[in-house]
């Protein structure tokens, strides 16, 4: 359900910028400190537009490729400590909340 917001919030964004470019269309110079241009306020927009999506879009692709390496950094981490200590994931899978792990103390700490 989220997704479907962000997407309905996504194309609402993109109608009212799209919307706001239309309306001014009239040309303005842009200097480049090295050069000065004149184009049309339209494009400016847009090229600012498209220029904040890559930024925003490459940001949240970094930030997923980070958070995916963390995740599998923990999960071999975890078998690691499973390998040692002799936890098996079906041991805790069985359990059906963290109170029946209480009760039983050689899901707990199995050295007991």
């Amino acid at each position: 359900m989220k997704m479907q917001w962000s997407l309905i919030a996504g194309l609402l964004f993109a109608l009212l910028t799209a919307l706001f470019a239309v309306i001014n269309v009239d040309p303005v110079k842009v200097n480049f400190y090295f050069s000065v241009i004149s184009l049309p306020l339209i494009l400016l927009i847009l090229g600012c537009t498209l220029i904040g999506g890559i930024i925003v879009g490459s940001y949240g692709i970094y930030r997923q490729y980070k958070l995916q390496r963390e995740i599998k950094r923990l999960s071999n981490e975890l078998n690691h400590v499973m390998k040692e200590t002799g936890y098996s994931q079906s041991l805790i899978n069985s359990s059906t909340n963290l109170e029946d792990l209480k009760e039983e103390p050689s899901l707990v700490n199995p050295t007991e």
